[in-house]
């Protein structure tokens, strides 16, 4: 889908050097293609797939040798295309945001930022390195996600554990009252409730429960330790 063009394109006349530009989105990429001296010879949007990036990548070499793309998002919603440039072995920077000149003057537009980028890439004003999604670092970081996400359902079940313990049964508050969170999860989990009171009964399945809950996350975290180990 072609759109709206923020100032008038130059004709292509040779094979040049050709710097590009990207605002990134979840669905689609705005690209801008600009000549050696800034001009602007066109921009275009594609989708944010594989198949988008081979074909942004192709759109801009037909105006010439494809040298520097500025990219805004590296980290974020523009990782894929940073890596499918970078493996093309076109140098990528991070471009942070559009210049606030320019959106004071002509306002917010996604043609206008991937405009932006380009320039920025091209004048040198944006030289950052993009943020890699790969390697040891990733790996890590996306094993800290599931990590921080186990450590913090544990808490949460440990605190409505101690909250059914303090207003259960004077022998269950009596017994774990005073337990350290990893005594409370295992004699929790290790709770063989038998029948009789019929609140009783449903407090010590309840607690049995949530004991046993709270040592999967536990799992996750010796799972993760043991797979970071190797980063």
């Amino acid at each position: 889908m072609t759109v709206t063009i923020v100032e008038e394109a130059r004709p292509v006349t040779c094979r040049t050097a050709i710097t590009g530009g990207v605002d990134t989105h979840a669905d689609t990429h705005v690209a801008a293609a600009l000549d050696p001296v800034g001009g602007l010879l066109s921009v275009e949007e594609f989708p944010a797939t594989a198949a988008g990036y081979a074909r942004l990548l192709g759109w801009l070499g037909g105006f010439g040798t494809v040298c520097l793309v500025g990219i805004e998002g590296t980290g974020s919603y523009g990782a894929g295309l940073a890596r499918h440039i970078t493996a093309a072995g076109i140098r990528v920077v991070e471009v942070d945001r559009s210049d606030r000149q320019d959106r004071r003057r002509q306002g917010k537009s996604d043609p206008l930022d991937a405009v932006s980028a380009a320039r920025a890439a091209q004048s040198g004003r944006a030289r950052g390195a993009p943020k890699g999604r790969d390697g040891a670092v990733e790996a890590i970081r996306t094993l800290m996600v599931a990590r921080r996400s186990a450590a913090g359902e544990r808490t949460r079940t440990i605190n409505q554990a101690r909250a059914l313990v303090l207003t259960g049964p004077d022998d269950l508050r009596a017994r774990f009252a005073r337990h350290k969170p990893a005594a409370l999860i295992t004699g929790l989990a290790a709770l063989r409730p038998r029948p009789g009171d019929v609140a009783g009964h449903a407090t010590r399945i309840a607690l049995r429960e949530l004991g046993r809950r709270a040592q999967f996350p536990a799992a996750s975290s010796s799972a993760w330790t043991s797979s970071s180990s190797h980063w």
